[in-house]
């Protein structure tokens, strides 16, 4: 195990005993860096998520292997996170099952989540910007998001400003509804107010995940 002030890179044996002790430390690292509680929480539990399926489905049978977790901070201040195990994955199924439910947790926790699969093993890269402090004088206006589902998919309405700021949280509530992309989204932007800084990139990310299963986000605008 190494552990720096910028740095965190550690290896243990893929068993599920080994998982909280990695929580442990990677949560002490986090804060020791900088990251507020809530910010900490959000990537130990993505983190836990990648450990577990590494843990569970990367060394079926007797097989037996490593996890490596490594965690750096950028100079932009944004952490990244990988973790790399050298089995093989099952392809998750499409529907919501337990497994889907661990990648739509991640995607949940952080910015963005990739998953790189070779015959050498799977590495899951996540990343988490900081949330940047914003004076309670100069509070963001938060959107609504109304979510309910037809029988083509999940429908997000979203209503009110979306400034930056207030971004990373339409990201998350249109992941969800999307279950991490499983779903298909449409997105009705009929009732957006002026401020739309934090829209462009909430929609980008969630495109990702829905493409990365097999289905697509509908935009409305009018």
């Amino acid at each position: 195990m190494l552990v720096h002030e910028d740095f965190l890179d550690l290896r243990f044996p893929a068993d599920a005993h080994e998982v909280a002790p990695v929580r442990h430390r990677l949560r002490a690292w986090l804060e020791d860096s900088g990251f507020g509680e809530d910010e900490a929480s959000d990537l130990v539990l993505a983190v836990s998520e990648a450990v577990n399926n590494s843990v569970e489905h990367a060394y079926p049978g007797p097989a037996r292997g490593t996890v490596e977790v490594r965690a750096h901070v950028g100079h932009d201040g944004c952490v990244q996170v990988d973790v790399t195990d050298h089995g093989r994955w099952r392809v998750p199924p499409p529907a919501l099952t337990m497994r889907g439910r661990g990648l739509l947790l991640m995607r949940e926790s952080v910015d963005s989540v990739e998953i790189d699969r070779s015959a050498n093993g799977t590495t899951v890269h996540l990343r988490r910007t900081p949330t940047p402090v914003v004076p309670a004088t100069r509070a963001p206006s938060e959107c609504d998001v109304r979510v309910h589902e037809t029988s083509a998919g999940v429908v997000a309405v979203v209503r009110g400003n979306v400034p930056v700021a207030a971004g990373p949280s339409l990201r998350r509530v249109l992941t969800t509804a999307a279950r991490g992309g499983t779903v298909p989204l449409t997105v009705d932007l009929t009732g957006i107010g002026g401020e739309t800084g934090g829209v462009e990139r909430a929609l980008h990310d969630v495109a990702d995940a829905l493409r990365a299963a097999g289905n697509r986000l509908v935009v409305r605008t009018r």
